[in-house]
């Protein structure tokens, strides 16, 4: 069976308008949590991605209904007669760990397959599966799947080692219905995991966000149905801004506001963007053109881990040496082979460059490059690893000598809405192709 693969031909600047929804990383979540609610949930703004059909279809497989109308998905909790997300869905996303702690408030049971994703460093599951047990449910690992029982669950005290964004989210939408008060230390802080709690809220939820990175959440008996709004993705916003200052273009991002992008703004202001900011849109520009930086990811509100595949290669067209250091994954690097064949000069380094010595410091780990510019790009014919590195070929290819044939392309539609639309809109040729 023949795979989809992208054709892109340079076209010259980027110029246009682009609408955002919100983020794969927000909404699937969101649909989980609705499993919680006594009633319909309705999810607006939400994106067309390939994470939200599989989501969808788990929740399905599960005896819950889903319906979507335009960028309305609205989700009404049915009977779970057997509380298993069928073994197809295994590695094809990390949603499944997120729906135990919700099953085993449903049915006192719960059985998920292994989880996936890109393959970006490792994401165990330990954090999830201790805090689960600190709640009082019996949970095994193993090489299937992770099997779950409990008859009750309660608030506990939770210490994660490390601000683990998923963990915090199987917490959260665990302990709203345990019985007690669940104090979750080394919490992350992403906006994502706020709009979360948030909507939990709004579903009765009793939820305390306090300072030094700590969440309390008092259980409730229930919970009922909400609906809420998804603020715009923060990740695309600064893809497509990205899109216009490497191509010598202007992109105008409408609906992310500048509060879920202020370290993102500043990155590139000290690069020589230009920014202007209302309250609709965001559009940045470098007429004179771009300046190396040195970069470290971190937690939120640090510049954040997917913000660094579209930095990485507008490094390759900012005249002087810049120093990228990844901090949150190990594996984040894992796409630079593929920029490297389209002539993009980087080298990467297993030590902490760019930033202070982090968490992968004296370990094995590739984790900070080297970036050298202005890169004379080429076309390739290259595979795309994972969603942010599908993306970061596509700007590669925008501004390369000759066409480029980028596969993989699923990876980029399962966490882009409608990208090959929003290209085209700018200008940028591409086609899709059989290959």
């Amino acid at each position: 069976m023949a795979e989809e693969a992208w054709k892109v031909e340079p076209s010259g600047p980027l110029r246009g308008d682009i609408h955002v929804r919100g983020s794969k990383n927000a909404v699937t979540k969101h649909m989980v949590a609705a499993m919680l609610g006594e009633g319909e949930s309705t999810i607006r703004n939400a994106p067309e991605v390939g994470d939200v059909e599989i989501t969808g279809a788990m929740l399905e497989a599960l005896g819950h209904t889903v319906e979507r109308t335009g960028p309305d998905i609205t989700v009404s909790p049915g009977a779970v007669t057997e509380p298993r997300v069928p073994r197809a869905f295994t590695g094809l996303n990390r949603i499944p760990i997120l729906m135990v702690g919700p099953l085993l408030h449903l049915t006192g049971e719960a059985f998920v397959p292994l989880v996936g994703g890109d393959p970006i460093g490792r994401r165990p599951v330990d954090f999830h599966v201790d805090a689960l047990r600190a709640m009082g449910a019996e949970v095994e690992v193993g090489d299937t799947g992770i099997a779950a029982r409990a008859s009750r669950l309660y608030g506990a005290r939770i210490d994660l080692p490390y601000p683990s964004v998923g963990a915090t989210e199987t917490v959260l939408m665990t302990a709203v219905l345990a019985e007690g008060k669940t104090v979750l230390r080394g919490a992350a802080m992403e906006p994502e995991v706020v709009e979360l709690a948030l909507f939990l809220q709004r579903m009765g939820a009793h939820i305390e966000l306090s300072p030094d990175r700590r969440i309390v959440i008092e259980g409730v008996d229930r919970l009922k149905g909400a609906s809420t709004r998804l603020a715009g993705d923060r990740l695309e916003a600064f893809s497509y801004l990205v899109a216009g200052l490497i191509t010598r273009g202007e992109v105008r991002v409408h609906g992310c506001a500048q509060d879920r992008l202020v370290t993102a703004i500043t990155t590139l202001a000290r690069m020589g963007a230009r920014f202007e900011i209302t309250d609709e849109w965001i559009t940045a520009s470098a007429p004179d053109g771009l300046r190396p930086a040195a970069v470290h990811t971190d937690t939120h509100p640090g510049y954040m881990t997917d913000w660094q595949q579209p930095l990485m290669v507008l490094f390759t067209q900012a005249e002087g040496m810049s120093v990228l250091h990844e901090t949150v994954f190990e594996n984040r690097l894992v796409y630079v082979p593929a920029l490297k064949k389209m002539g993009c000069e980087i080298e990467v380094f297993n030590a902490c460059l760019g930033g202070p010595a982090c968490r992968f410091h004296d370990s094995n780990s590739v984790h900070s490059a080297v970036v050298r510019g202005v890169s004379k790009l080429t076309g390739a014919d290259v595979t795309m690893p994972d969603v942010r590195a599908g993306f970061s070929a596509v700007l590669a290819a925008s501004v390369a000598d000759g066409t480029s044939t980028l596969r993989g392309v699923h990876h980029i539609e399962r966490g882009y809405h409608r990208p090959a639309e929003q290209f085209a809109s700018l200008g940028l040729k591409l086609e899709t192709v059989a290959v």
